[in-house]
């Protein structure tokens, strides 16, 4: 009689068959979710102390948040403090090339036959009294375009800063009818005594003076001191802010309400649709 074969498991089937008889199914279950927390971010309060003449507090001033609460931006402050320092430079420097310079029009020695190197011009790069290779030009143009709301945009960034920082001072008024330079250091001591040491000090450019309503008498008075500038708060920029270690701000109501024109002038217009969808 034929013997019937038997048949044997593989090792495959057999180590399916264990893991599958010890697994053990376990279910999942779906932890609640947390409700999420009503978060109101509250706005930020623009305030400033608004001084007088003697160096005391005469009254509080609301600042505008798109004035004094914008965020600093490292890519666009020295894009355009860079480009409005290009406009300001005077193309000076000028050197002649081998064409500008006079004279080198003979041929210094014949071609072959002296043993000497061969040259075409006396004004050649190389020798003395020649033209200059690659040398700079008063012709070269260091001009940039600024978009306006970028220019706009880096200003309300350095007043941020300098807000911050506690290094704008708003003045009432400086109270000077007759030119004296005398009184206008005598207003800028005792303002140096509330708060701000940096304008007693001598270094260049330790305050810009910013005249809402420039008066003569005002201008003369301060234009005589050397370490200290003045501006039209309408031509205000970025540079300027940034050099001075402080900005004062004279009849501030009316200054911050021109810089607050500026900032509507040249705010980014809001699209109807995203506004519906938040």
């Amino acid at each position: 009689a034929r013997s019937q074969a038997v048949q044997v498991p593989s090792l495959k089937s057999t180590a399916n068959y264990i893991y599958m008889a010890t697994k053990k199914t376990v279910k999942k279950v779906a932890t609640p979710k947390a409700p999420k927390a009503d978060v109101t971010e509250a706005k930020a309060n623009y305030s400033a102390d608004i001084f007088s003449a003697q160096g005391k507090k005469s009254g509080t001033l609301q600042l505008p948040e798109t004035v004094c609460g914008v965020k600093w931006n490292d890519s666009l402050m020295p894009r355009v403090v860079t480009s409005m320092q290009d406009n300001a430079r005077t193309p000076v420097a000028h050197t002649k090339g081998r064409g500008d310079v006079r004279g080198g029009g003979r041929k210094p020695w014949k071609q072959k036959g002296t043993g000497r190197a061969r040259h075409g011009s006396s004004r050649s790069p190389i020798w003395k009294g020649g033209g200059v290779t690659h040398g700079p030009t008063n012709q070269k143009n260091f001009s940039r375009v600024i978009p306006q709301k970028m220019r706009a945009r880096a200003l309300f960034m350095a007043l941020s800063k300098k807000l911050k920082d506690g290094q704008i001072i708003f003045v009432n008024s400086f109270e000077i009818e007759k030119p004296s330079t005398a009184t206008a250091k005598k207003a800028l001591v005792a303002l140096s005594k509330s708060g701000f040491a940096k304008l007693g000090a001598t270094k260049n450019n330790v305050a810009l003076v910013a005249f809402s309503d420039a008066k003569e008498a005002s201008v003369k008075s301060f234009r005589n001191i050397g370490n200290v500038r003045y501006s039209a708060v309408r031509d205000l920029n970025p540079v300027a802010v940034l050099k001075h270690s402080y900005l004062i701000l004279e009849n501030p109501e009316a200054a911050v309400a021109i810089l607050a024109h500026r900032a509507d002038k040249t705010a980014r217009p809001t699209n109807p649709f995203v506004e519906a969808t938040k």
